[in-house]
């Protein structure tokens, strides 16, 4: 299966998609894993998660202004609407998410 390019991996109908910067030698972005994988667990099949690692994909992280890591992006319909710096708890990721879960 071909690498989908950044677009394309944002770009998910009607789901919204949760990017995770991160690099392999980063301890905060190691305690977020977990966490990441919670949230994906709950809201399980409605939100995608991709991980982005800023050494391999440094271009992506600039055009992102990706100056900390990790940093969390949400993105609804393929535009940023959320972002947070840091290692984040997993309730407030779900209330970042909130607006943008469909109903179904």
């Amino acid at each position: 299966m071909p690498r989908k390019s950044f677009p394309e991996l944002i770009n998910s109908p009607g789901m919204p998609v949760l990017v995770d910067f991160y690099a392999t030698w980063c301890g905060p972005c190691k305690t977020m894993a977990p966490i990441l994988e919670q949230v994906a667990a709950q809201h399980g099949g409605k939100l995608r998660v991709v991980k982005i690692d800023v050494d391999r994909n440094a271009a992506v992280a600039q055009q992102y202004r990706v100056q900390s890591i990790p940093t969390l992006i949400l993105f609804h319909q393929g535009k940023p609407v959320w972002r947070q710096a840091g290692v984040v708890p997993a309730a407030q990721i779900a209330q970042a998410l909130q607006p943008y879960m469909s109903k179904a």
